[in-house]
Formats: C-alpha cells, sequence, structure tokens
C-alpha cells in the first residue's frame, strides 16, 4: 500500500466532528435541590450478593516496564527476574517479569468497586495460584464469581467468599485465588452492572515455566539461597524492616484499589472499631512488602513462585509503623518436571510471619514457637493473639539448585 492509501485508510478511521465555541451556562441552569442530588455508591452490602453471581470489574490495566520495575524496588524485592531483563531472558523468560504479587494486588484491587467497596474486613486469602508468565506491555482485566454467602445474624456483617481471575490480552488465566470479605447488611436491590456469566477457572492448575535458552549472568544473587541452603525447621529473621510511610495513599490508587479506608481521613476517623482513626495501610502492600523483605534470603535464586496457601492480615498497619519479615522452612521437594539440565531447581515452602513496630528477632525472642501458630487457632488452644503480628500465610516456591 502506498503512501495516498494509507492516509485514505486514516480517514476512513476517523471521525471529523466541529469544535463550537463553549458558552457559560451554569447561571441559565436551574439548580435543582434537592430533587437534582446524585449520589452514586459503589460496593455491595451483604444481600446484594447472590451465590453463583459473576462479575467482570472494570477498566484493566496495561503494565509499563517502569511500573512493573518501580513495583519489585518499592517492595524490596531482589529476585533479577524482576528488575534485570537479561538475566531473565537468559532463564527462558521473554524478558523482565512482572513481580506475581504486584499480579494479585492488580486483580484484587480491581474487583474492589464491585466485591469489597463497603466491606468491614478483608478476611483472607485462599488457594493462591500463578498459572503463567506476566511481562511489561501486558494487558490484565479481572472477574469475580460469588461462591457462597453467609448471613451471621441480624445486625451483624456477613461473610463472602468470592473467587477472582486476573486475565491478560489473550485471555490467559494468570492468577486465580479465593478471598473471603465480611460485607454489612443493608436493603436489597440489584445494580445494573451485576450481570451473571461464566467464569474462567484453571481447573488442574499447570504452570506454564520457559526454558532456559541461553547462557545466562552468573553472581547475580546471593551465593546462600540455593535450593541446597534450605532446611526443614530452619527460622530465617530477615534482617531489615520497612517503615510506611503515606506513601501507601498513592500506592493504593496506582493499583486500582478504590476502598477508602485506605486513603480518606474524614472517612476512616468516623469509623469506630480497630480500623478507625488514620487510613489504613491496604493489605496487598503489606503482603508485598513483607515478601520482599524476605526475598533476600529466601527467594532471590527463585524461578517461579507457584502460589500460597490459607493466609491472614491479623492485625491493621498504618502509616509510621515499621514492618519485619520472618520465614520458616516447612517442606522440600525436587521439582517433578524439571524446567531445564541447564537450571535444575526444588520447590521449597516457607511460612511467612509479618510483626510491626518490634524486630523480627525481639518479636522470635518474645513469643518464641507461638508466632508460627494460626492467630485463627489461639482461642481454642487457650493461647492469647500476639498484638504485633501482622500477618501469615504458607507459600510454595521453585528455585534454582547450585550451579
Amino acid at each position: 500500500m502506498g503512501i495516498k492509501g494509507r492516509v485514505e485508510d486514516l480517514k476512513m478511521s476517523e471521525r471529523k466532528i466541529p469544535i463550537t465555541k463553549q458558552k457559560e451556562l451554569a447561571k441559565t441552569v436551574p439548580i435543582n435541590l434537592p430533587e437534582g442530588i446524585k449520589k452514586p455508591e459503589y460496593g455491595r452490602t451483604l444481600e446484594e450478593f447472590v451465590e453463583g453471581q459473576v462479575f467482570t470489574h472494570p477498566r484493566g490495566f496495561t503494565i509499563s516496564d517502569s511500573f512493573a520495575q518501580e513495583f519489585a524496588t518499592t517492595f524490596l524485592d531482589t529476585n533479577p527476574l524482576y528488575l534485570n531483563a537479561e538475566y531473565a531472558k537468559g532463564h527462558g523468560f521473554r524478558g523482565q517479569v512482572v513481580p506475581p504479587l504486584m499480579v494479585l494486588n492488580l486483580a484484587l484491587s480491581m474487583g474492589v468497586q464491585n466485591d469489597s467497596e463497603k466491606a468491614v474486613a478483608h478476611l483472607g486469602y485462599y488457594d493462591v495460584v500463578f498459572p503463567r508468565t506476566v511481562y511489561p506491555g501486558d494487558t490484565l482485566r479481572s472477574m469475580t464469581k460469588v461462591l457462597a454467602r453467609q448471613d451471621r445474624g441480624e445486625g451483624k456483617p456477613g461473610i463472602v467468599t468470592v473467587r477472582t481471575v486476573g486475565l491478560n490480552q489473550k485471555d490467559e488465566i494468570v492468577v486465580q485465588y479465593d478471598r473471603k470479605i465480611m460485607i454489612p447488611t443493608g436493603k436489597e436491590k440489584k445494580l445494573a452492572e451485576s450481570k451473571p456469566g461464566i467464569l474462567p477457572e484453571i481447573g488442574a492448575a499447570t504452570a506454564w515455566i520457559p526454558r532456559a535458552t541461553s547462557p545466562y549472568p552468573k553472581l547475580l544473587t546471593g551465593p546462600n539461597t540455593y535450593f541446597e541452603d534450605f532446611t526443614v525447621g530452619d527460622i530465617i529473621v530477615h534482617a531489615n524492616g520497612r517503615t510506611i510511610s503515606e506513601e501507601h495513599y498513592a500506592w493504593t490508587y496506582r493499583l486500582g484499589n478504590t476502598h477508602p479506608l485506605h486513603y480518606d481521613k474524614i472517612y476512616t476517623q468516623s469509623r469506630s472499631g480497630p480500623l478507625s482513626g488514620q487510613p489504613v495501610v491496604y493489605g496487598g502492600l503489606v503482603f508485598a512488602w513483607l515478601a520482599g523483605l524476605a526475598s533476600r534470603d529466601t527467594t532471590e535464586n527463585g524461578l517461579w513462585d507457584f502460589g500460597y496457601t490459607e493466609g491472614y492480615h491479623t492485625q491493621p498497619v498504618i502509616a509510621g509503623d515499621t514492618v519485619y519479615a520472618i520465614s520458616r522452612v516447612l517442606h522440600k521437594e525436587p521439582h517433578p518436571d524439571p524446567i531445564d539440565e541447564k537450571i535444575p531447581a526444588g520447590m521449597v515452602t516457607f511460612q511467612l510471619i509479618g510483626v510491626k513496630n518490634r524486630k523480627g528477632s525481639e518479636a522470635l525472642e518474645k513469643y518464641g514457637a507461638d508466632l508460627f501458630v494460626k492467630e485463627n487457632d489461639k482461642k481454642a488452644l487457650g493461647k492469647e493473639k500476639i498484638p504485633e503480628k501482622i500477618f501469615e500465610i504458607e507459600r510454595r516456591v521453585l528455585i534454582k539448585k547450585r550451579p
């Protein structure tokens, strides 16, 4: 096609709309009070969730190179797959990899407007899996299915269980997880965007892991974080903490989370209970900071984040709090289908614990084994909950063996 043809093609794809001079109209339009007032609301009360309902969440995100790398550095992740394109290519990836916790945060945050913008609390993550790699340039969207609704009695908030999938531009699932949300009761109504549908699901989860195709740069990771360096029972107290500032306001919205609990002081100061006062740091950010604090000692030589089991935010975090991470090695096993003879690897399962405003070493000395007992199990065991403990989850990672 010649230049003339391309110009004609461009003309056919555009509409020509004249722009007239705009007049000021405010003085001429009557102010319709109170009938004309509209107060749009988002999120749902308990009665608006119906088992089997599927929500397609608004917007979607195209992830740029700079955004992906900024997430990795802000949240302290040291795995070169998320920082170094040449390292990633040498391990068989197409290029720099988007951190899985960024993928989880985007999928969850996009769902807040439909799922949890009225939520009292996020109660837990369940069965998080990452079946495919996400790269800068990919566009993600997410969908959610209502699995169950539990009414806890008159005047009490109920519990809704949902399953969310994140999809790339090829409609491939890149993350799937369940979560439980505490939702207040209200008047039953139907919202226009609540349309039933089919949620794509992984079924038997498969991780599509690339094979190494070329030599990769050496000596870019620490010497003590290979598969052989971990022993079941090891407790790793990570050295550094991270003081969280009001930066978390911007990061909440950058990742698409619209719940005012995380950035609106007037909203939070009007509430009562443990989540009142200052805006609460969005839990996905706390999760990412703790995983990042642990990465230098646990996942720096990781090749794949298989996912996470049941996990909870056990206490809120606000700006000014300093968080620390502790890891415990729970299990090791050879990978059933080795990636490549060039890069042998095995799977390691860690328990990740987060504490606030007390160094990990001090928390371990004070609470000992109780630090690793699930907070939800403490009452049945006759144990007190730990006020400084903020997070607990298990994760399974594919980690390189020593070259």
